[in-house]
Order: structure tokens, then C-alpha cells, then sequence
């Protein structure tokens, strides 16, 4: 039974995919040699696969320790917010502060899900308070101890049709 996906992306649009998102600034030339197509026309599926929105965009990801970034929390927070508008206003205050690397809408006993990234525990109690201004009526805080697995490949291409 062939995915959604399969139908409207081919294999090579797959392969393409698969390379850039774990080698972002692999050469037009070398993603061409690798999928076997000219590099006019990997050029052109990548701009499409761009358009289409199956490329959102290419980033460097950073050591966040090397930088400073000692504590990676994960801050869990329920609100009694039941209003679409002050909602709104809630979740664009959350996407507005730098210290918050992924906010997720949760179904359960939290509303949100906060990926946090703090440089110490002062920044973290004032990020704290900050939170508190916004109206939240529980947090819940838990800090990375170490990383098991970080990825931000997707599993779309193994070498199989899709």
C-alpha cells in the first residue's frame, strides 16, 4: 500500500530530501552525483521540494553546551486560559522568548510542553517568573541530565521505495 507521500513525491524527491536533511550544505554537484541526475535538474527538484513547503528551511545546529547553554529543561505547564484570543496571546508571548527552543500543545495533564535552553540557574529563575506573569496556574520543571538521542532526521528513505 503506498503512503501518501509516495504519491506525490518520487524516490529521487525522497533521496534528495533524506541527504539534506542530514548533510545541508551538501554541493548541488555532489546531490546530483548522488541521486544520479544532472545538477540542473536536482536544482530544480530542490527548488521545488523548497516551494512546496517540504523544505522549511537549512540551519546550522550548534553545541548548545560550547556556547554556555549549561541547563536543557523541560518545562511542562498548565494554564486555566479556556478564551481563543488570550490563548493566542499566551502561545505568541511563548513563541516570542529566545530561551524557548520548541513549545508543543499537549492533550493530557499539561497543556504545553516547553524545550528550554538556559545558561544557569539565575537565568532559569527569572525565566521561571517570567512564565508566572503569563498566567500559567502550574509548571512543572525537569532538567536534562545528558542526551541520549538528538535527531532531527525524519526516517522518509532507507534505500527502499517509499
Amino acid at each position: 500500500m503506498e503512503s501518501f507521500v509516495s504519491k506525490i513525491l518520487d524516490e529521487v524527491d525522497l533521496q534528495i530530501l533524506n541527504i539534506m536533511q542530514k548533510e545541508a550544505q551538501v554541493s548541488n554537484a555532489e546531490l546530483a552525483r548522488r541521486v544520479n541526475l544532472s545538477p540542473p535538474a536536482t536544482h530544480a527538484r530542490v527548488k521545488r521540494l523548497e516551494s512546496e513547503g517540504y523544505i522549511n528551511r537549512q540551519v546550522a545546529i550548534l553545541n548548545q553546551e560550547k556556547l554556555g547553554f549549561d541547563l536543557l529543561c523541560f518545562v511542562f505547564i498548565s494554564t486555566n486560559i479556556h478564551q481563543a484570543e488570550q490563548l493566542e496571546i499566551l502561545e505568541s508571548a511563548l513563541r516570542a522568548m529566545p530561551e524557548v527552543l520548541e513549545c508543543h500543545c499537549l492533550t493530557g495533564e499539561y497543556d504545553y510542553l516547553l524545550k528550554v535552553a538556559i545558561r544557569d540557574r539565575r537565568e532559569l529563575d527569572s525565566f521561571i517568573r517570567k512564565l508566572n506573569r503569563l498566567g500559567i496556574s502550574r509548571l512543572q520543571t525537569n532538567l536534562s541530565l545528558r542526551e541520549i538521542k538528538y535527531s532531527t532526521v525524519l526516517p522518509i528513505w532507507e534505500g527502499k521505495k517509499p
